[in-house]
């Protein structure tokens, strides 16, 4: 009489609950994090110890040291921004709660700032942000 061996029956490890893990941790980090998306345009901010941070959303506003002026990335004098800021769309949100970020160099007067504080402020923009480095 024949003996017959049964083969082993072999085993290894499934890998595909743990592929599925780690697709899944992946996405979780990439929808998660935060990418700071921050303009071209060089300038020097000040300082500040006690600087908070906000949102980049809205309208950015940035000023270089030569005195250049720049509303969001397109470069604008003082009257083409007070026409841009007249002409545009908040969306549903009331102009005086839209956040506008104003970024100056360090080196900008102050009656430059005001300039711009006084175009923001006619057009109803009350929500402004200085932005600093800490």
């Amino acid at each position: 009489m024949k003996i017959r061996r049964r083969r082993g029956v072999e085993s290894g490890a499934d890998l595909t609950p743990m592929i599925d893990v780690v697709f899944q941790l992946i996405l979780f980090f990439l929808v998660s994090t935060t990418f700071a998306v921050l303009p071209g345009i060089t300038v020097n901010l000040p300082n500040s110890e006690t600087a908070q941070a906000t949102e980049l959303a809205g309208i950015t506003i940035t000023v270089s040291e030569s005195g250049k002026i720049w509303f969001n990335e397109e470069p604008v004098t003082y009257d083409s921004l007070n026409k841009k800021l007249k002409k545009f769309d908040v969306g549903d949100k009331k102009r005086e709660e839209y956040p506008v970020t104003l970024e100056a160099d360090e080196k900008v007067t102050n009656g430059m700032i005001v300039k711009i504080f006084d175009i923001l402020r006619k057009n109803n923009f009350i929500a402004v942000n200085l932005r600093t480095t800490d």
